[in-house]
């Protein structure tokens, strides 16, 4: 992505706050002419007092000079408070409009993304672009605006000693030019290898059982300030190229500082200007060399801005897999069937998953799906609430092809249960009620009794007000399974995924959690995934996937005397 391409995206993310920036712009012209009169002030100063000892201008000089610093004082504060709520708003809209669009990204972009990436883009790189919008907006127009002004009074004074003092000013851009390209590698630097230490803070802290389980953690900190001392010398490296850049300039300035010294005091001393003409002219052109000093550290801040600014826009240029046609309808409650229609889905050319999958599961039915790892049993589940879109083929609801129609109204009429149990750090009553936060106690509380959560729940600290940490951290498995089983009792969808609901519990907890099922799956179409098959064997009807096809499909009565797949993978789980 190209300078060109990030600036109207930027402009994009400021214009809604185009008036304040005016305003703000209006300070800082205004800062900017005040200080050049304060450097024209010299003249009247040094010629009319010291000089020709004028004692009403004695009185009005100082008077001038305070009234200047309240006024250039009151613009300073407007503008500096104005550009830093612009920045913050910016900040604001740029974090939320990134995770906005994260959270309508497709599965396999989590798969692929790295947690750390993720949050190292929308806290650290927005950070940075935060950066480059506020103190160069504040950096460029006011000390722009400062230098015409301070240009306006060197040549009013004398225009001959106006160009001798300029002669250095290109040598002065080339610092500016040079380091600014090393600051825009090495951020760019910075910035990955920070991403870096946040997915291994991520990993290691959510870890840390088995960081501690399996003694790793002298390893870990090894690993840690690895990264650590990678971002060190790359924070060095940056540090170094800005720290020469201030005195090469201020070397390169002195050239042109020294030549009207020579000429300014030889004008002097002929009778040809003032010492007040000649202090004054120092003194502005002292002051316009800082706003040229300071383009290094804008550029420096530019650079690091635009890198973030890649990473930022590239993120949101990631176009979701799974959109909604304009023309999607909402889909009408479930009543019929589900049907799989020559279904294939693909990862790639050479990865395909699932092959030609037809299959009609009627309303009220569990259906089961089993099969050895990697058969293609989660993929499939995950294409009915669209979570991937089929390669080939098609998925009809009562006839409804599902990219027809809108993913709210298809998700609201699908619950899920995983294995890996998503719970929130907040309450259980928030936990049981997301996804229906408008549910009122007496339903909660009728969701929690029918996942068998009720007895377990009344007995924590707070009752339902007892925040369980993060993760569910502090309930066990079978709580955290019973809470999210009393989640989609209550979200009381009329089509039910249950993926290896029961697979990582021990005996007792199983017996509850399946229990809870039992409850869950009444009135509901179902779809189990299980490789344990005693819980599977009342299902209606059982598929067996191999290989990304249907290879047998019946009650469990009927596939054991067939001595097929099914056959073989019961025989493993029960041949003791």
């Amino acid at each position: 992505m190209t300078d060109r391409e990030i600036v109207p995206k930027l402009y994009e993310m400021v214009r809604p706050y185009r008036g304040l920036l005016l305003l703000a712009m209006l300070g800082m012209v205004a800062v900017a002419g005040l200080s050049a009169a304060q450097a024209y002030m010299m003249k009247p100063l040094i010629d009319e007092i010291f000089i020709k000892k004028d004692r009403l201008m004695l009185t009005l000089v100082p008077v001038a000079l305070i009234l200047l610093f309240v006024v250039k004082g009151a613009c300073y504060y407007s503008y500096s408070f104005l550009l830093s709520k612009v920045g913050q708003a910016v900040v604001r809209d740029m974090r939320l409009k990134l995770y906005s669009h994260t959270q309508n990204l497709p599965l396999s972009f989590f798969y692929r993304t790295p947690t750390g990436e993720l949050i190292s883009r929308i806290v650290s790189d927005v950070a940075l672009v935060q950066g480059m919008v506020s103190n160069v907006l504040v950096s460029v127009l006011k000390d722009s605006a400062m230098a015409v002004f301070l240009l306006g009074v060197i040549f009013f004074h004398d225009w001959q000693l106006a160009l001798i003092a300029l002669f250095s000013l290109p040598l002065l851009i080339l610092p500016i030019v040079r380091f600014g390209r090393k600051h825009r590698k090495l951020s760019t630097s910075s910035q990955e290898i920070t991403a870096e230490v946040s997915n291994i803070l991520y990993e290691t802290i959510t870890g840390n059982r088995i960081v501690k389980a399996f003694c790793m953690e002298e390893h870990e900190k090894g690993r840690f300030g690895q990264v650590l001392e990678r971002l060190f010398n790359v924070f060095l490296r940056d540090v170094r190229v800005s720290a020469l850049s201030h005195p090469l300039m201020e070397i390169f300035a002195s050239f042109g500082i020294a030549g009207v010294m020579w000429y300014g005091g030889f004008q002097v001393l002929n009778g040809h200007s003032t010492p007040g003409t000649f202090f004054s002219f120092i003194t502005a052109l002292i002051m316009l060399y800082e706003p040229l000093k300071g383009a290094s550290k804008i550029n420096s801040t530019v650079q690091r801005g635009f890198a973030a600014s890649v990473r930022v826009f590239s993120m949101l240029e990631v176009r979701p897999d799974i959109e909604e046609k304009p023309s999607a309808r909402v889909l009408p409650a479930v009543s019929r069937e589900i049907e799989f229609r020559e279904v294939r889905f693909r990862y790639d050319a050479d990865n395909e998953v699932l092959a030609g999958i037809n299959l009609r599961v009627r309303v009220g039915e569990v259906l089961a799906i089993v099969g050895s790892s990697g058969g293609g049993k989660t993929t499939m589940v995950n294409l009915i609430p669209r979570f991937c879109d089929v390669s080939d083929g098609a998925i009809l609801v009562d006839g409804v092809d599902i990219r027809e129609v809108t993913l709210h109204s298809l998700r609201h009429q699908i619950a899920m249960v995983t294995q890996q149990t998503i719970l929130f750090n907040d309450t259980v009553r928030n936990n049981i009620a997301y996804g229906s936060l408008h549910a009122s106690m007496e339903e909660i509380e009728a969701a929690a009794a029918a996942a068998h959560a009720l007895d377990f729940i009344r007995q924590l600290p707070q009752g339902f007000d007892t925040v369980i940490g993060e993760s569910g951290a502090r309930l066990s498995g079978g709580e955290r399974q019973r809470i999210s089983i009393a989640r989609a009792i209550l979200k009381n969808a009329p089509i039910l995924i249950l993926d290896e609901a029961t697979s990582a519990l021990d005996t007792e907890s199983e017996r509850l959690v399946q229990r809870a099922l039992e409850n869950l799956m009444q009135n509901r179409t179902t779809f189990v995934i299980a490789h344990r098959l005693s819980t599977v064997r009342n299902a209606d009807r059982i598929i067996v996937l191999q290989k990304g096809r249907i290879v047998e499909q019946g009650t469990h009565d009927q596939l054991l005397p067939r001595n097929g797949v099914y056959k073989h993978l019961y025989d493993m789980q029960f041949q003791k």
